[in-house]
């Protein structure tokens, strides 16, 4: 993986170029990609804020995602459009899944999706991380600052 600090100067300098609304809809990662993005240079004039759904009535309620198995892709990407539409942006990150010591809805620990909502649709990764609930948690939030600035590069 590459430095995290220089992904998100990549996403910044991509974001200010192309005047660009980014935001986050986090649930397994509780607002460290926003932290992430937050950290980045001007960030004040492209990060738009993010939602941390951690809990279901939160994705349900507020980021308007379908009742059902909340580690999915269609939950991310419901996630992710959800955060569009609530903080007026241009792309959004989401993350759900499961970070462990346990199963969730039959899925083993490390079971991760990450979707990033564009103007263009979808971008969305199931991901199968090792390590301690912590670990899952830090390997997913440098897999979706990477996709993002995948994205935002193929653009």
């Amino acid at each position: 993986m590459t430095d995290r600090g220089s992904v998100v100067e990549q996403v910044a300098r991509i974001a200010g170029e192309r005047d660009l609304r980014v935001v986050t809809a986090e649930s397994l990662t509780a607002g460290a990609i926003a932290q992430a993005l937050a950290s980045g240079s001007e960030a004040a004039t492209w990060f738009g804020g993010g939602v941390v759904a951690y809990m279901d009535p939160v994705k349900f309620d507020v980021l308007k995602v379908d009742e059902g198995p909340v580690v999915s892709a269609r939950c991310a990407e419901q996630m992710a459009r959800g955060a569009c539409r609530l903080l007026s942006a241009d792309v959004a990150v989401a993350s759900t899944g499961v970070g462990g010591p346990g199963p969730r809805e039959g899925l083993a620990p490390g079971t991760v999706f990450v979707s990033i909502a564009t103007g263009d649709g979808f971008v969305t990764r199931k991901l199968q991380l090792q390590g301690a609930p912590e670990e899952v948690l830090a390997q997913t939030r440098d897999y979706a600052l990477e996709l993002l600035v995948g994205v935002l590069g193929d653009s």
